[in-house]
């Protein structure tokens, strides 16, 4: 992983990619999630948000994840929780940026991207949405607490294992190898 993972290339392939990857995260957590406790949600969709950012950049990862919350809030016929959406966002940026600061060495790219992921979860699911919870949504803090943290404690494993599974999978390489191809073209026509 190198710098330019920070910068998202826009171009056809990324747009349909990323379009793809929000229509997965729609499905995965709006229809086949399991709900716990009324207040929590067992659900992969945001592995797809994870992997936007990984394969496409930060800026990639937060608008797919943007568009999935806001498309999934109209899906479902209820108003956009901002802190709700800022959380969204966030679980494309976040693993991102540790995972550009590990070395070349995979032992190191698979703690620091686990890293990343526990803690884009502690953000995210613990205290953002929690607190979207609580603060538009009027709901008791101590009331859904044993409840987000059974959810931080079930996911966040399974987000680790999903995104190095897929981190170090042909599909990486394969967005990587397509990505370098369309920028080295892009810069022999600009010549």
């Amino acid at each position: 992983m190198s710098e330019k993972r920070l910068h998202t290339e826009w171009n056809t392939f990324t747009l349909v990619s990323l379009g793809a990857l929000v229509a997965i995260q729609l499905i995965l957590t709006r229809f086949l999630a399991i709900n716990i406790g009324g207040f929590g949600r067992i659900q992969l969709g945001t592995v797809a948000v994870i992997m936007a950012g990984i394969w496409f950049g930060p800026l990639g990862g937060a608008l797919t994840g943007f568009t999935a919350d806001i498309l999934g809030c109209l899906l479902q016929g209820y108003a956009p929780n901002p802190m709700l959406t800022v959380a969204a966002m966030l679980w494309g940026v976040i693993p991102v940026l540790f995972l550009i600061s590990a070395k070349a060495k995979k032992r190191m790219r698979v703690l620091f991207l686990c890293i990343g992921v526990v803690l884009s979860s502690v953000c995210c699911t613990l205290i953002l949405t929690t607190a979207g919870l609580v603060l538009f949504l009027g709901y008791s803090l101590p009331a859904i607490l044993p409840t987000r943290v059974t959810q931080f404690f079930l996911t966040a494993p399974i987000y680790c294992l999903l995104v190095n599974l897929l981190y170090f999978s042909p599909v990486t390489s394969y967005i990587s190898r397509t990505q370098q191809t369309r920028l080295a073209r892009k810069q022999s026509t600009a010549q």
